[in-house]
């Protein structure tokens, strides 16, 4: 994919439609999901973080897909969403996690002006997505009385994990993708793609 791109201002209603068709197979996906968390908790040493970037994928895949302002979040709200409607295993809490967890990815997308697509950039919205979902875990309670070394190895193993499943592997699915052409029907011709044809 390319290093940089000029991301078109202001969401249409087919770029809404397909992040939202992004956002509902996330949705799906992240319900079918939650099963790997629990098979990964007894192992022990917090190794069910690593399984927890696919929870920011809907936020990294979707702007690699679209590219503008707003989709990351609009994509992880509505995956959550769809996920606590088939009956997720966070309840509500789904939604606040998806609200901070979208927002996180948006604001690294946005810190590179939603040009700069490469899959450093995409890393670093995969770790913001995890950092923002840390304040959650913070104000439920689930991590609050961890002893340093076990708060910097679930912190750790959840920043790994982000960035092996939300950023690394968005990144080159989304490449992928893009390779077979589908993307050309949703994405506008650029500058590149007219000079190429002379």
């Amino acid at each position: 994919m390319a290093q940089k791109e000029t991301a078109t201002q202001g969401l249409k209603l087919a770029d809404i439609l397909i992040t939202i068709v992004i956002a509902a197979v996330f949705g799906v996906i992240y319900r079918i999901w939650g099963p790997m968390y629990d098979i990964l908790k007894p192992i022990g040493l917090h190794a069910e973080q690593l399984s927890y970037g696919m929870w920011f994928m809907a936020a990294t895949f979707a702007f690699l897909i679209i590219r503008k302002p707003g989709v990351a979040l609009l994509a992880e709200v509505a995956a959550a969403t769809i996920e606590a409607l088939f009956g997720g295993s966070w309840g509500v809490s789904t939604l606040v996690y998806g609200i901070l967890q979208g927002l996180g990815a948006e604001i690294i997308f946005a810190l590179f002006l939603y040009r700069r697509v490469n899959v450093g950039v995409t890393i670093l919205a995969a770790f913001a997505s995890a950092a923002l979902s840390l304040l959650v875990d913070q104000y439920y309670g689930y991590i609050d009385q961890l002893t340093f070394w076990n708060y910097c190895l679930f912190i750790g193993l959840r920043l790994l994990g982000s960035a092996l499943i939300a950023g690394v592997f968005a990144y080159y699915l989304a490449g992928a993708l893009s390779r077979t052409g589908v993307l050309s029907l949703i994405r506008p011709a650029s500058k590149k793609d007219y000079d190429v044809l002379g």
